[in-house]
């Protein structure tokens, strides 16, 4: 968990919280977040980023700056004297509040991921839209998967596919999707012609980090 002011992140949980009420933040600005956090108080740059959010397709850079705007309005961010995220222009983004990091807390929670070869993708708490969208959580580049292909909604322990409407549709264990299907531990599901094993764990430990700004940031360059 990270904490800033009125702020939590809760990496385990994947949600952004203000005053302990649930604030509404995309997969790829929640992941953008996190990058920025973890890798404080260095500036990240654009490249880089680029390469751990969109590891095998190529985006504009307005796509990132949509995200970096998206994190703004959602942690309240418009003090330019002292700003959350800080500009570094031509080159990338620093998250600004100093880090202190505090041991992590054990606790039992229900982990969801795809696997497909050596390729493991986590699934968030809530949503997590599958497709060729650049901002679709579980991205796959191939021909016959749609922009929205399906998408796969957890809730605790359940996880539950629906297949929206994809042109080549969406199989569980070989039986096409005609509504939402819960999934078990070792399904294997195919959108498009791409195949995928479903996994579920209940032993998961949440790692909690807390953010103080001790000092004034630098200005927004």
């Amino acid at each position: 968990m990270a904490r800033s002011g009125r702020f939590e992140l809760d990496s385990a949980r994947h949600q952004l919280r203000r005053d302990g009420v649930h604030v509404h933040l995309g997969p790829k600005a929640f992941q953008l977040l996190s990058l920025l956090i973890e890798a404080s108080p260095r500036v990240v740059a654009k490249i880089e980023l680029h390469e751990r959010l969109w590891p095998r397709g190529a985006v504009s850079d307005a796509t990132l700056v949509a995200l970096v705007k998206e994190l703004r309005r959602a942690l309240d961010d418009r003090d330019r004297e002292h700003p959350v995220i800080r500009t570094v222009h031509r080159i990338g983004y620093a998250f600004e509040p100093p880090i202190e990091r505090v041991p992590p807390q054990s606790m039992t929670l229900a982990a969801h991921w795809l696997l497909a070869g050596e390729r493991r993708l986590p699934l968030v708490s809530g949503e997590n839209i599958v497709g060729r969208a650049a901002q679709a959580h579980v991205w796959i580049d191939h021909s016959t998967v749609s922009r929205r292909h399906a998408r796969i909604v957890v809730a605790g322990a359940e996880a539950r596919v629906e297949d929206l409407a994809s042109k080549n549709g969406t199989s569980v264990g070989g039986n096409r999707l005609a509504a939402p299907l819960s999934l078990r531990d070792g399904d294997r599901v195919t959108f498009g012609q791409v195949l995928f094993t479903y996994r579920r764990t209940d032993e998961t430990p949440s790692t909690v980090t807390q953010l103080r700004r001790t000092e004034p940031a630098s200005p927004r360059h």
